[in-house]
């Protein structure tokens, strides 16, 4: 293993709160509950209008959605998430031996909110998501490989989702389980994250 690519929400953080407190924000009125968010998290942002706002027109969504997102990024930047436990001082410790990604389904510069709160950017080489250029989580992980020139990469992520994508690109699989969802397969299934250390014969 050469690499380490890492989904966002429900395995490196939980953003839920702060996110719908941002969305309430940007719609002006309290519409939406942490449960709501954490129930669509994982879904393309399109995906997760759709949900949310069923009754819109395609053109009212996107209305909402440029501005719940663009209010949400600010508000992450300011305010962060709730990290995993041992997640900052895994990274560190991954950082030592492993090239570290992120590949995920968010919309453009929620990876960099993470990044900016936490001071985290320095461990990752590099990024995609969803919001950068429309595509699949498993095409987003396929050019992560490819334009990285990686030989043996391992994705983390949480759900079945993340479990379908990672083997379709060509990646091994690390089940967070400890996050929101499930998978039927994986290499290897983490009750924490710090248990990549445990993995790699390395200790927090």
């Amino acid at each position: 293993m050469d690499s380490i690519i890492f989904d966002m929400d429900g395995t490196l953080w939980d953003s839920a709160e702060n996110v719908a407190k941002a969305w309430n924000e940007a719609v002006g009125r309290e519409m939406f509950t942490e449960r709501d968010i954490k129930s669509v998290m994982g879904l393309t942002m399109t995906a997760i209008a759709k949900r949310l706002f069923p009754n819109e027109t395609e053109e009212k969504r996107q209305e909402f959605l440029d501005r719940c997102c663009e209010c949400e990024n600010k508000y992450l930047r300011a305010h962060g998430g709730k990290l995993f436990p041992n997640t900052e001082s895994t990274l560190k410790k991954l950082s030592e031996r492993y090239r570290l990604f992120i590949v995920s389904n968010c919309q453009a510069g929620y990876i960099e909110a993470f990044w900016e709160y936490y001071k985290l950017g320095g461990l990752f080489e590099d990024k995609l998501c969803w919001g950068d250029n429309r595509l699949e989580k498993s095409e987003n992980i396929r050019l992560i490989i490819e334009k990285n020139g990686l030989r043996d990469a391992l994705y983390v992520g949480d759900t079945q989702g993340d479990c379908d994508s990672a083997y379709k690109a060509g990646a091994r699989f690390a089940h967070a389980a400890y996050g929101f969802g499930t998978a039927d397969r994986c290499d290897y299934r983490l009750n924490d994250i710090s248990e990549l250390l445990t993995m790699i014969g390395q200790s927090v």
